[in-house]
């Protein structure tokens, strides 16, 4: 028999890719709410041809590094699948209260900092963007 195999590593999260209506009036949003700097490039889209930046837009995070990448809907890619919802890490619990002001003072609706207790102890806010994916912020205590 040979050695065992192991699993290779990972770096972390990187991007996610979504299939929006209007990929400018999006990624504005995107900008304006979660702070995302818009990249000066698009990639092709798992064959779909060439990153049109009318088509395409590849917002990052500066702190984290995550990426969310956004495609027009039409644009000759396979919709492979519904996005359920994306969820970014707070460091405490206060940090919450703090992104529920913010998208206050933007008016976008969220259902609130809720506190959840199954099947363990963490708190959430969860809020929709412009096509209406769900987006989450959510701390677990005891995490960074």
């Amino acid at each position: 028999m040979g050695s065992a195999i192991e699993r290779p590593a990972v770096t972390g999260f990187h991007h996610v890719s979504a299939v929006v209506t209007d990929v400018e009036s999006s990624a504005l949003w995107y900008q304006r709410v979660l702070g995302l700097q818009r990249l000066p490039m698009t990639f092709p889209h798992h064959g779909a041809g060439g990153g049109d930046p009318e088509k395409a837009a590849l917002l990052l995070d500066a702190v984290t590094g995550v990426m969310i990448e956004l495609h027009a809907d039409g644009d000759g890619s396979p919709v492979r699948g519904a996005l359920d919802h994306l969820a970014f890490g707070v460091a405490d619990r206060a940090t919450l209260d703090d992104w529920a002001a913010w998208l206050d003072t933007l008016t976008v609706a969220h259902g609130g900092v809720v506190d959840r207790t199954d099947p363990t102890a963490y708190a959430t806010l969860e809020f929709r963007d412009p096509d209406g994916i769900t987006l989450e912020f959510i701390h677990f205590p005891g995490r960074a």
